[in-house]
């Protein structure tokens, strides 16, 4: 059966106090660096890993984090817990994990439930219809750690982690653009969001840098995240049968990428010759279609894993933290035939658009 290495165990094979590990497990100045060298390289070795109990019993902390997201399905948010897991499980601490299914009420419940079940900080990327942040506000204002990630607010001090998403879609238009197209429109979500606003000012950017007028009638928000699927299928369609229809569209979500293919394809629109498609996607689907979907792709687990280091660092901080970072990761765009160079149209019919 297997047994869980101690810091007695360790202690005892290092000819050591068990004081003397546990602080030099801890980082204590008190101990020299080749003690500290000694223990942890010998705990790395063995798998040593600190027990939650012990410790919130000892801290009087629950040893847990919670963590808020959209939906666990989303890949973004998918590789992003693996990312805060990794962090969390190394430092002694459980996570707990709640839905908020784009859904303001939801949200809200559960950030009560988990300050009720007593965790020791929030990690939280806000759901599409969240507007206003008051539940937020009250634990933070009552010194609650919280950080948030992704989808963030400016309306709470705290640290913050995010993608580059202006320079993400700057980079996804530019390249459509150089692809031979100017008719692009943008799919994205709720208007407020602040993923929304970065990106949509980076397509922005694109298109007056390149001098062609932006077109407000090519811009569709679905304020559901593409959760309700019959809001998308709507935008998509109503895109696509615009008099002047747009040749590209610009997808600013996993969720809202995949299911404006899925309405491209019941169509009977073919991509890229008909229309050309560039996503925000964490999504491997990505290379497993025909033809392969260009993406930007954000760095998900960094993000996780940079949140997670920066909630401990308040929940273990000995002193009120009065400065806060914002943390922007860049992203990258990784081109496939999705979005391949325009081909002139020769002269004829109109390809008719089913539905």
């Amino acid at each position: 059966m297997y047994e869980a290495i101690t810091i007695k165990d360790i202690a005892k094979a290092l000819g050591l106090s068990t004081s003397t590990v546990s602080r030099a497990l801890r980082g204590s100045h008190e101990i020299s660096s080749d003690t500290k060298k000694l223990v942890i390289e010998y705990a790395e070795q063995f798998n040593y890993r600190p027990n939650p109990i012990a410790l919130s019993l000892k801290e009087r902390r629950s040893r847990s984090i919670g963590v808020v997201v959209c939906e666990i399905a989303n890949n973004f948010f998918s590789q992003a817990i693996n990312g805060i897991e990794s962090i969390a499980y190394n430092r002694g601490y459980h996570v707990i994990i709640s839905q908020s299914h784009e859904s303001y009420e939801r949200e809200v419940v559960n950030v009560e439930h988990l300050a009720s079940r007593s965790v020791d900080g929030l990690l939280v990327s806000l759901s599409a219809e969240t507007d206003k942040i008051e539940h937020f506000k009250k634990l933070h204002d009552k010194g609650f750690p919280i950080v948030f990630f992704d989808r963030i607010t400016d309306e709470i001090e705290t640290h913050k982690v995010v993608a580059d998403n202006y320079m993400g879609a700057y980079n996804a238009t530019q390249h459509l653009i150089d692809a031979g197209y100017t008719k692009i429109a943008h799919l994205t979500s709720s208007a407020h969001l602040s993923i929304s606003i970065e990106r949509l000012n980076g397509y922005k950017a694109a298109l007056q840098d390149n001098n062609i007028p932006f077109n407000e009638a090519y811009i569709r928000n679905c304020n559901h995240g593409g959760m309700i699927f019959n809001e998308l299928e709507d935008a998509v369609k109503s895109l696509v049968t615009l008099k002047d229809k747009p040749d590209a569209i610009f997808s600013a979500g996993d969720r809202l990428t995949i299911s404006c293919l899925r309405v491209l394809k019941a169509l009977g629109l073919k991509v890229p010759d008909d229309i050309a498609l560039v996503g925000f996607s964490n999504s491997s689907f990505g290379e497993l279609i025909t033809p392969g979907l260009t993406t930007v792709k954000q760095p998900a687990a960094e993000m996780g894993q940079t949140a997670t280091e920066l909630l401990i660092k308040l929940i273990e901080s000995k002193r009120a933290v009065t400065e806060f970072e914002k943390i922007t990761l860049q992203t990258e765009l990784i081109v496939r035939d999705s979005s391949a160079k325009k081909i002139k149209s020769k002269p004829g019919k109109a390809k008719k658009v089913a539905g």
